[in-house]
């Protein structure tokens, strides 16, 4: 008998009156690895979620989790959740929260253990009225991890945290995928995408646009991209020969080109103070950048 995925959502509706922000959703994570969520803001990936954790009902199709329903039980004794908001009870100290948690699961990774890979050693008996922004994202990963979940849901999950513990919870997430755990990660955070997953998965206006690993999903786009500090506007860039896309990162601009040598000789001659100019291979963000505006 084949394996149920952990997760697999088919033609899910969901309505908040006239605006739908599910529209026939179809997606399934297979087990094992990192899958990023990617989508625009009002794409439907915290609907996606809700209805993945039960918390909201579908107006039509399916959700299942391991082949159950999500509010069944059984289920949810094999994800663990981290939201990108949360509130957590003033009173209780960071270690008594994590041994709350752990509780509620058959086999519970001992919570010290669940606080060392947050990065909360030390802090076990600080209450969570005391914790910094950062302090308290680190204490809902803890959380989210300390039952040893099958899936893993982290919302932006490193949202609040300066660079360096970012870079430390993509260690972390990085060891339980090692374990074995399935984890779903939503980002806006396109270079933590690309770091971290073995799939993306893109969805916009409540539908799948794409799928597949990092490097398909920069097939999209095939090219290559100029970046620059340029006077010129988005008509003028966009008219430059072999040019599929112009966006913005800051004050630059990002060109996305067929042909980058054309592109560059047209550019230069059309500014001539052009300036901070770097030419790289497309990447992750101009694949998504070109799926949404499609």
């Amino acid at each position: 008998m084949p394996t149920e995925p952990p997760v697999c959502l088919k033609a899910v509706t969901k309505s908040y009156g006239s605006v739908r922000a599910l529209d026939g959703l179809d997606l399934e994570i297979a087990k094992g690895g990192v899958t990023a969520l990617l989508g625009p803001n009002g794409a439907g990936k915290t609907t996606a979620i809700g209805v993945m954790l039960g918390r909201l009902r579908p107006d039509s199709g399916t959700a299942r989790i391991f082949g159950l329903d999500p509010r069944d039980l059984a289920a949810r004794r094999r994800i663990g959740v981290m939201l990108q908001v949360a509130k957590l009870p003033r009173q209780l100290t960071v270690g008594e929260q994590v041994r709350l948690f752990a509780g509620y699961y058959p086999n519970p990774m001992p919570p010290a253990e669940a606080l060392a890979l947050a990065g909360l050693d030390g802090l076990e008996s600080r209450r969570c009225a005391a914790l910094s922004g950062g302090q308290q994202r680190r204490l809902q990963f803890a959380i989210a991890a300390v039952g040893r979940p099958d899936l893993l849901l982290l919302d932006e999950p490193s949202v609040g945290l300066d660079l360096e513990a970012r870079r430390a919870m993509w260690t972390t997430i990085r060891t339980l995928r090692e374990r074995g755990a399935t984890i779903l990660l939503t980002t806006h955070h396109l270079e933590e995408a690309e770091a971290l997953s073995d799939r993306v998965v893109v969805i916009d206006k409540g539908r799948v646009r794409a799928s597949g690993t990092v490097d398909e999903m920069k097939s999209i786009v095939s090219g290559r991209t100029i970046r620059c500090l340029t006077a010129l506007d988005d008509n003028a860039l966009a008219a430059l020969p072999h040019v599929r896309s112009v966006a913005h990162a800051g004050r630059h601009a990002v060109i996305v080109t067929g042909n980058a040598e054309a592109t560059m000789r047209a550019l230069l001659l059309a500014d001539a103070a052009l300036a901070d100019l770097e030419i790289a291979s497309a990447g992750l963000e101009e694949a998504f950048d070109a799926l949404v505006a499609a």
